[in-house]
Parts: structure tokens; sequence; C-alpha cells
């Protein structure tokens, strides 16, 4: 019999809640409240997220994000700045110990990426896993689709997923981007470069490493049909039966609490 983990499909919801749900998932999978989860979700309004180490400073044009009527949040995860706007955001949380669950970062990475390759294979998009040759070598690129990292999802050598990984409490929380399509015009518009001309060299660089699923695909793909995808894709990656799972009213006041003391603070967002 398949182990039973929830589901949460929780719609668009604000940056700040976003991420603090995950968070408030992760405590409660540590306390043993909830089984482990996978969660989908999407964004409103559009935002650029940065990863839990990464300096705005220099990096980040914080007055053209919200010229674009997005907003900033910080993750609780590492990596790099991603635009979540026309995509499935996709949530993991389990125990450390969990009997499938490698101890070392990149095979959690490889096995957790499993439900993510079945689910591009649902609808019929040939990825396979990014294993880069020797080191990863880093750009020093702000933008989290400049590159692959072990086993990120690619499709024709482009990265078509990014993702995130912490670990806290013996609980893993990995959460990522799978892009229905890629606007790269309005997303270097986000970031600080000394002139124009090297924003644009590297916007025209950018343009061949990143894969939406519309244009892989050859076709329009909702967002209803990319989500059942990706359900059934992390069911047999996973080898694992998920169960919807709706919040209680507390459940919710304890996200909402924690995504106006944090998420919504701008000493977390701006601290770096």
């Amino acid at each position: 019999m398949k182990p039973t983990w929830y589901f949460i499909d929780s719609g668009h919801a604000s940056p700040a809640f976003n991420m603090a749900l995950d968070e408030a998932l992760l405590k409660w999978h540590s306390q043993g409240d909830i089984p482990p989860v996978i969660r989908f979700y999407g964004w409103e309004p559009a935002a650029l997220s940065v990863g839990y180490f990464q300096k705005l400073k220099g990096k980040i044009d914080v007055d053209a994000v919200h010229k674009h009527g997005f907003e900033l949040v910080r993750r609780p995860t590492g990596g790099r700045a991603v635009l979540h706007d026309k995509e499935l955001t996709y949530s993991v949380i389990v125990s450390e110990n969990y009997e499938t669950m490698p101890p070392s970062v990149t095979d959690a990475y490889r096995v957790i990426s499993q439900g993510l390759l079945e689910g591009f294979q649902e609808l019929d998009i040939q990825a396979e896993f990014s294993i880069p040759e020797g080191k990863l070598q880093q750009t020093g690129s702000a933008v989290c689709f400049d590159e692959p990292s072990w086993y990120e999802l690619i499709v024709e050598g482009r990265k078509a997923a990014g993702s995130a990984q912490t670990r806290q409490k013996g609980v893993i929380l990995q959460h990522g981007s799978i892009p229905i399509e890629v606007d790269d015009v309005t997303l270097f518009d986000l970031f600080i470069y000394p002139n124009e001309r090297v924003k644009e060299r590297a916007r025209k660089a950018f343009g061949g490493k990143a894969a939406a699923i519309n244009e892989v695909a050859g076709r329009e793909i909702d967002l209803p049909e990319v989500k059942d995808a990706f359900k059934r894709g992390f069911e047999k990656g996973l080898d694992i039966h998920l169960e919807p799972f709706t919040l209680t009213d507390e459940q919710f006041q304890e996200v909402y609490t924690l995504m106006e003391e944090r998420y919504q603070s701008k000493e977390w967002t701006y601290s770096r």
C-alpha cells in the first residue's frame, strides 16, 4: 500500500502568504501534526522572490519591481531570484528521515525531482535531469534560470524548472517554479546592470537557457492541465497517494500571523 501524503492546491495568493504557508507546513510536519505534503500555488500579484542569502543592493532594481506592479519577497530557501508570474509553483515538505529520502541535499533533489520529471512526461515533454560536468560553474548572475543545478529539469538543454531547498527542524522544504510562459524582457528589467548594453547582452544570452512549457510543448497548455499532469507526476515519481487537505481556521490564522510578522516585514525582505 502506497504512503498517503497531503495535497494542497492553494490557488493564487500573495507572495507573503505563499512563503508563510510553506514555512508553516514545514513546522506542522516537524511536530507530527500532518504527514508529508505536496502543494501547488500561484502568485497574485506576480512577484520576484529572492533567496534567503541573496543580496539586494547592486543586484535587484527594487524600483523597477514595483513599477511593473510586482511585489518583492524573500524566500526561506536559498538560491537566486525568480520572477513568479505565468507558472505553476510547487512545494514538497517531507522529513529528512523519510524512508526513501537520501541524507545528502543533492540526492534528495534527485528523488523529489523524479516527480517533476514524471510530470513533464505526462505532458509529452521530454525532460531530463541536469547533471553538470565537473564542478558547477557560477556565472555570478542573480537570475535563477540562468543555469541549472544538479538534478534540475532541462528540456532540449534548457532549464525548465528552478528549485530551492532548505532543511529546518529535521524537515526538507523544496519549492520551485515551473514556467508556463517566460517574459525575459520584463525579467531583465528587474536586475541592475552597469549599462543597457550589458543588460541586453545578458538578456540575449539568457534567451537560450530557459524553457517554458507552452514553448517546448508546441501547443497551448492551460494551468489546470499542468496541475493535473504534475499531480500525477508526483504520485508516480515518489510512489505515493495524494489526499486533498484543507487548513483549519486556526491553521490559517497561524499562517496570517507569520505572513505579517516575517514575510511582509521590510526588515526580513531588505536585510541583506
